[in-house]
């Protein structure tokens, strides 16, 4: 059983990225590209108050005719964010991105926010974890010593 904090431990870039609820959709889209993510937490000071994705530039803006320059991320962003702490297992998160089709989910301790997990960091532990039993299988039927 793996806990998300280690999975954040592992992740090669540990930054967070945010953004506020008055900067423009297109300042969020310009960011999300620079730093090559999906998407971004929104943020009032040290409090998350929404997260916007690329999707939500896609299903809000683009396809209603909007235009990202013009239109705050408040008007857009999901503002039920679901965050876990670092003592969920990653059986548990996957779960929860599954259920409620979520792609992102910030990590929060006691107030604070540790970081952000994807489903493909979630994908990656877990194909790595399956590598490791596999490879530890295949020592022990061929009887090679560790």
């Amino acid at each position: 059983m793996k806990f998300v904090a280690n999975v954040l431990k592992s992740k090669s870039d540990q930054d967070v990225y945010s953004i506020t609820p008055t900067a423009s959709v297109f300042d969020a889209l310009k960011l999300m590209a620079e730093k090559n993510i999906g998407s971004l937490l929104v943020m009032e000071g040290a409090e998350i108050v929404g997260i916007i994705t690329e999707r939500d530039y896609a299903r809000k803006i683009r396809l209603l005719g909007r235009a990202s320059p013009q239109t705050p991320v408040s008007e857009v962003m999901s503002s039920e964010v679901m965050v876990v702490g670092p003592k969920y297992t990653t059986e548990q998160c996957m779960a929860l991105m599954t259920q409620n089709r979520l792609r992102h989910l910030p990590v929060i301790d006691d107030g604070k926010l540790l970081g952000v997990i994807s489903i493909g960091d979630l994908v990656k532990d877990i194909i790595s974890e399956q590598e490791f039993i596999i490879e530890q299988l295949e020592r022990y039927i061929t009887g090679a010593r560790v």
